[in-house]
């Protein structure tokens, strides 16, 4: 191979590296990024359309560096990247049973976490009780998981603490654990301690891009939130279709 045509090969590298670089600073979370539109597989994956609720405030707090919180304000929520999927995932959480650490929450019922309104009105969301609780969602079987988005409270800013969510084929969550997002910095919940950031619950929710990881149960975990010691529920929804 001569100079000129090892030059030439150089720069398609560098402009591909290029790419894939500003598509990771775009949005692209860790680990999700891939130069071909793919899954991994050849796969093609296509970006799926969430409904949202209605926002019910904008803005990042002003009180931000009072509230001890590790929030990267750099890549909020409201401008991530759009989730991408095989274009047969749906929704797979809708109407499934809901159990909890909390068996008599102290506002709503359990069934309201998968029953599909994301708003953040009265009787839209669960409250459980102060510490460490969990939701769990039977999805009632296996599934190829791909997202999950995570609606706590967003009628006010406040970031929810120990947000923890993992899956499992066992329902006692005693075994093949897989957490998929943890943010407890300190390991308060006793869970390990977690890297991803803390996050204002806004009106788009939380979005956990799982990435085909497999199970049947999703728990939830959360240990009260900026504003009080509760712990709320409005909504989460799970994409995915069956596993292989």
């Amino acid at each position: 191979m001569n100079q000129s045509i090892q030059r030439i090969a150089w720069r398609l590298m560098l402009t591909l590296a290029l790419v894939c670089g500003l598509t990771f600073m775009a949005g692209c979370p860790s680990g999700d990024c891939n130069c071909n539109g793919d899954g991994g597989n050849g796969e093609k994956l296509v970006d799926v359309a969430v409904e949202m609720p209605t926002p019910m405030f904008t803005g990042t707090p002003p009180i931000l560096e009072n509230m001890k919180v590790r929030v990267d304000t750099k890549n909020p929520e409201t401008k991530r990247a759009p989730l991408q999927a095989p274009a047969d995932v749906q929704v797979v959480s809708r109407g499934k049973p809901v159990t909890s650490s909390d068996d008599f929450p102290m506002i709503g019922d359990l069934p309201l976490v998968t029953d599909g309104d994301k708003e953040a009105n009265e009787g839209s969301y669960v409250e459980l009780a102060p510490g460490k609780q969990w939701v769990q969602i039977d999805l009632g079987e296996k599934y190829e998981i791909w997202g999950i988005f995570l609606w706590h409270y967003h009628t006010s800013a406040r970031v929810y603490r120990d947000t923890i969510v993992q899956l499992s084929d066992d329902p006692e969550f005693a075994q093949g654990i897989i957490t998929v997002f943890n943010n407890d910095h300190d390991n308060s919940s006793e869970l390990g301690v977690g890297e991803d950031f803390e996050y204002f619950d806004e009106h788009v929710g939380k979005l956990i891009r799982v990435q085909s990881k497999t199970g049947r149960y999703i728990r939830c975990y959360s240990n009260g939130n900026t504003d009080n010691d509760q712990n709320h529920y409005v909504e989460v929804e799970v994409w995915g279709r069956p596993a292989p």
